[in-house]
């Protein structure tokens, strides 16, 4: 779409040299933007990462449950331009998966790549959709896959879920692993009203428990649904969520301050949720920050005007900005997206 433009500028440039003249900067094309959503397609639940110098995006196939079979991922060098792998995990990988691969997680660590996620949607006595005739119902959780690239394929790491009980009353959803500055991991998670946070061990097989001998620390916000981000800036701790409906227009995201990974925290506020002239349910989000930058930028998925379906949602990018005491800036969703911003 540019390419026009570009070309007249061009030849502008080379008139007024001709003339002896300069071009003024106030006559320069403005920066490619990515528009939203991002990619084309039916995308839920967006993990943003930096990994090898690329922009990454693993999503969720926003689909029913039982078609929701795989991960697709998207990298890119600028914000702008995208380029899609396709199924980097499938659930006929994981051994004890049978149903819902969703909510990915992607860290590097020791020269290799991890994928938290939740499978099977596990239910439990008195769930919504627990039945005591499907053991299919009583198993599920959160597992992790591993592969030696960021594009995949991803296999079974474990062999089992990590996390496949209930603690705290948290349902093992929803995973997010946050690395601190000290090199520790922390797996946040939880559905169902409840958030829980752990110490990961190095190898990302089990956890260390917390000095008073738990495993499983309960840190719920209030408003808390699901949906948990954790980053820091500035030496203070910044701690993300969803709340609302998952399936209608109240989803949103709040978030809170800690000066530690777990806590306690200080609700600040809410700062994205639906604009009635762009989207509805704007949520389960993450966050990007380019090392060495002031640009922090907030991925999440919204539902388009008019909505067709539950599961139609898509995945979008705008601009987080912070006040000068530190609070983040209520979000203003766009359909032009961010500026082009590469990484090198």
């Amino acid at each position: 779409m540019l390419l026009r433009p570009l070309r007249s500028l061009t030849v502008l440039a080379a008139t007024l040299a001709a003339l002896g003249c300069t071009t003024s900067t106030e006559n320069a094309a403005p920066p490619a933007r990515a528009g939203n959503p991002i990619v084309e397609g039916w995308y839920a639940d967006p993990e943003g990462v930096i990994l090898d110098d690329r922009y990454w995006v693993f999503p969720t196939t926003s689909a029913p449950y039982d078609a929701q079979t795989s991960f697709d991922a998207f990298s890119s060098p600028d914000l702008v331009h995208w380029t899609k792998h396709e199924a980097v995990l499938d659930l006929a990988d994981i051994s004890w998966a049978h149903r819902a691969l969703w909510a990915p997680s992607v860290v590097a660590h020791h020269g290799r790549y991890f994928l938290f996620f939740s499978a099977n949607d596990l239910q439990r006595p008195g769930g919504p959709l627990w039945d005591p005739n499907d053991p299919r119902s009583h198993t599920g959780g959160i597992g992790v896959a591993v592969s030696d690239r960021p594009q995949g394929p991803y296999s079974d790491y474990l062999g089992a879920a990590l996390v496949d009980d209930f603690h705290h009353d948290a349902q093992p959803i929803d995973a997010f692993v946050f690395r601190d500055d000290d090199g520790s991991h922390y797996l946040f998670y939880g559905g169902w009203g409840h958030c829980n946070v752990a110490r990961l061990r190095d190898d990302f097989r089990g956890f260390e428990p917390w000095p008073d001998g738990t495993t499983f620390r309960e840190i719920t916000p209030e408003g808390y649904v699901e949906g948990p981000v954790m980053f820091r800036r500035g030496g203070r701790y910044y701690f993300l969520w969803s709340e609302g409906g998952w399936g209608n227009a109240s989803y949103r995201v709040a978030y809170a301050t800690a000066d530690s990974p777990a806590g306690p925290f200080t609700r600040v506020g809410t700062i994205l949720e639906q604009d009635p002239d762009v989207a509805t349910g704007a949520g389960h989000n993450s966050v990007l920050h380019p090392p060495g930058s002031g640009d922090w930028y907030i991925v999440y998925h919204r539902r388009p005007i008019p909505n067709e379906g539950r599961d139609h949602r898509v995945t979008c990018i705008d601009r987080m900005e912070f006040a000068a005491d530190g609070s983040i800036q209520p979000v203003r969703m766009t359909f032009e997206g961010v500026a082009a911003r590469p990484l090198r």
